[in-house]
């Protein structure tokens, strides 16, 4: 575990898992979760990566987890973004021997996040994994001008975000760990609710700029996202870059659904990153 120093000061908490040493050394990634929780909840995920032969480090966004920050809230609409890129920089500039940039993995608001500053340009990694990325929101058009307005009066005014979290897994282990995580929350302020609407937006409007291997996991079932948001930006993508996987069926957290599920999801992002992100 360590810390890292955002622009304003701000610590943020980071996870590292080494490269196994039954495995020969291939490079690094950098996972990116979602609202509401931390990067600690990818340690399986982190695992299996570390197994064929990755660096893996997972950091708490600010205000999540165990990173500073007021719960919930961000202190301007780029902060998410100019913390990814200093986590990544940072990652960037230790020594690997492979010369290869990190892959960067991103779950939900951590998939528009990555999409986002990948296709704007902030960073470059070797490859690109979204999972059930938020590039597309269910919010209606009231509820979204509502948030719009109130951004400008109480921009970090943080309240339950309201999402269904009885539907991100069908495994009630997980629902239950989820909610007993002290390290979760529920909380979402203006300023972050559009953050996250814009940058799913422009990643999509975007995409065509995409220049990295991309592999796409959305979930079919997901009451969290619209996985529509998924399939447009592959839609988008310059062709042959971007492979989708949608699992008709699952709900929000694919790497944390039922078996066999799980597994599968699993054994699909680590065929990927051995046959495409990493030959």
């Amino acid at each position: 575990m360590a810390m890292i120093e955002s622009a304003d000061g701000t610590k943020l908490h980071v996870s590292k898992w080494a490269a196994s040493s039954d495995a020969p050394r291939v490079g690094r990634a950098l996972i990116v979760h979602g609202l509401g929780e931390h990067g600690g909840r990818y340690a399986h995920v982190a695992e299996l990566m570390s197994g064929i032969g990755l660096d893996v480090w997972a950091y708490d966004h600010r205000g999540f987890g165990r990173s500073e920050g007021g719960r919930g809230t961000i202190p301007s609409r780029d902060a998410l973004l100019d913390d990814l890129k200093i986590v990544f920089d940072r990652m960037c500039s230790d020594v690997d021997a492979t010369g290869r940039p990190p892959v960067l993995l991103g779950h939900s608001m951590g998939g528009a996040i990555v999409a986002r500053a990948v296709t704007g340009g902030r960073v470059t990694p070797s490859a690109l994994v979204l999972s059930s990325p938020g590039l597309a929101s269910l919010i209606g058009a009231l509820m979204r001008n509502a948030v719009q307005m109130l951004e400008y009066v109480a921009p970090n005014l943080a309240v339950p975000h309201g999402l269904p979290l009885d539907k991100i897994s069908h495994d009630a282990a997980v629902l239950a760990q989820a909610k007993l995580d002290p390290l979760n929350h529920q909380l979402i302020s203006p300023r972050l609710t559009n953050f996250i609407l814009d940058a799913g937006e422009k990643a999509i409007r975007d995409a065509g700029k995409l220049a990295v291997p991309t592999l796409l996991q959305a979930a079919g079932d997901d009451g969290l996202v619209d996985p529509s948001g998924a399939r447009e930006f592959a839609a988008r993508a310059p062709a042959g870059l971007c492979t989708l996987k949608v699992y008709e069926g699952l709900w929000h957290e694919i790497y944390n659904e039922r078996e066999p599920d799980r597994s599968a999801v699993l054994a699909d992002l680590k065929d990927w990153l051995l046959r495409v992100a990493l030959r």
